[in-house]
C-alpha cells in the first residue's frame, strides 16, 4: 500500500464562515506525480484514499492491465479531512456542520494547487465522491477533461436528506450509533430483490435469519474501523451536495462546465434514483454536446458501483484508453486563484 503523505491548509474558511486548519491526506498509485495523466478518485461515504491494494476497494476497476491502468496513469485519491483514516485524533472535525460538500471540493482543489497539479484527465468517484465531483467541476472545470459521476448526483434530493436526517438522528440518539446507522444505510444501498436473491428467507439459526445476521455483521464491522465523527461528517456531506447554492440555476451553471460529462446511473438505485439522472442528462444534452449517459442493469441497487466491473469497465474503456500526453491536455496553472 502506498504510504498516506500529507498537506498543511492552514485557515481555511468553510463556507459556513468558520476559519480553520486542515490537514489533508492523500496516497498516489501507478505512474508517478507529472510522468503520466491523473486520475482522482474521491472515495464513497466509509471509503478513503486506498483505491487499490490489499484493502482497495476499487481493485476491478483500477490496476495493472485493468479498466484504469496504473500502468498509463497516475492515481491520486485524497481522504476527507476527518473521515478518520489517518488515524490521527488531532485531524477530527470538531463540528461536523460547519462543512458541506462544496467545502471538500475546494479543500481538494487546495491540496492539488499545492501539490502543483495543473491538470487532471479525470476526476471519478461514486456515491458522496461523486456529488463532490461535481462540485469540484462547478468550481473550476477548466483543467478537469472528463467528470465521471457515478451513482451520485449534482444535488441532494428530498429522498437523500430525509434519509440522511434519519440517519443523523440515529447517529445522535442511538446507544449503538453506528452500528444501527449502519443497519439502515445497508437497506437503502441494496433493493428488496437483491436481498430477496441472497438470502431466500434462509435461517442462520433457529431464531436468526440470514438477513439479520448479515446486517448485523455490517454493522459490527463498521463499528470495529470507523470512527463515530467521521460517520457524522460523511453523512454531513451527503447531504449537502447542491452545485447551485447560492449560484444561477443548474443549467446556467452546467453551462459553464467546460469538462466531458459521463454520467453513470444504476437502474435498481434506492438512494439516486435513476431518473434523476437521467433528468439532468436531458436537461444538459441540448446545450452541451460532450454529455453522456450509461445505465448499469442491476438488481443490486446503489451498490452496484461495487459489484458490477464488468459493465462499469464496458462503460468505462472508451475514455481511459485512449491515451494523451498529459501537456497536451490544458494551458498551465489553470487551478490557480479558483476561489
Amino acid at each position: 500500500m502506498e504510504q498516506l503523505q500529507y498537506i498543511k491548509i492552514a485557515a481555511y474558511r468553510t463556507e459556513s464562515g468558520k476559519t480553520i486548519s486542515i490537514t489533508l491526506s492523500y496516497q498516489t498509485f501507478g505512474k508517478t506525480l507529472g510522468d503520466a495523466p491523473i486520475v482522482l478518485v474521491n472515495h464513497a461515504l466509509t471509503a478513503n484514499s486506498t483505491v487499490i491494494g490489499t484493502s482497495g476497494w476499487w481493485n476491478d476497476l483500477i490496476g495493472k492491465g485493468k479498466c484504469i491502468d496504473t500502468e498509463m496513469y497516475t492515481i491520486l485519491a485524497f481522504n476527507v479531512p476527518g473521515n478518520g483514516f489517518d488515524e490521527r485524533p488531532e485531524n477530527a472535525i470538531e463540528n461536523y456542520k460547519d462543512f458541506n460538500a462544496r467545502d471538500i471540493a475546494k479543500l481538494f482543489l487546495l491540496g492539488l494547487e499545492q501539490l502543483e497539479i495543473d491538470t487532471l484527465f479525470a476526476v471519478i468517484g461514486g456515491s458522496t465522491g461523486g456529488g463532490v465531483a461535481w462540485e469540484m467541476a462547478a468550481i473550476k472545470s477548466e483543467c478537469i477533461e472528463h467528470l465521471i459521476p457515478i451513482a451520485a448526483d449534482w444535488k441532494s434530493t428530498d429522498w437523500l436528506i430525509a434519509n440522511c436526517h434519519i440517519q443523523d438522528s440515529i447517529l445522535n440518539n442511538s446507544i449503538h450509533p453506528l452500528f444501527d446507522a449502519r443497519l439502515h444505510a445497508m437497506t437503502l444501498y441494496r433493493t428488496p430483490e437483491s436481498l430477496t436473491q441472497k438470502f431466500q428467507r434462509t435461517k442462520k439459526e433457529q431464531d436468526l435469519f440470514n438477513i439479520e445476521s448479515w446486517l448485523n455483521y455490517h454493522g459490527n464491522a463498521l463499528t470495529n474501523r470507523f470512527q463515530l465523527s467521521a460517520y457524522k461528517l460523511m453523512n454531513q456531506i451527503l447531504r449537502t451536495v447542491d452545485i447551485t447554492r447560492g449560484r444561477e440555476s443548474f443549467l446556467e451553471i452546467a453551462s459553464k462546465i467546460s469538462s466531458n460529462i459521463h454520467i453513470i446511473t444504476i437502474n435498481s438505485d434506492l438512494f439516486f434514483k435513476t431518473e434523476e439522472n437521467w433528468k439532468t442528462y436531458e436537461e444538459l444534452k441540448p446545450i452541451k454536446d460532450n454529455v453522456t449517459i450509461n445505465e448499469i442493469k442491476s438488481i443490486h441497487g446503489h451498490d452496484a458501483f461495487l459489484i458490477e466491473f464488468d459493465q462499469l469497465t464496458t462503460m468505462l474503456k472508451p475514455i481511459f484508453q485512449k491515451k494523451k500526453d498529459p501537456l497536451d491536455l490544458f494551458n498551465n496553472n489553470c487551478l490557480k486563484t479558483y476561489i
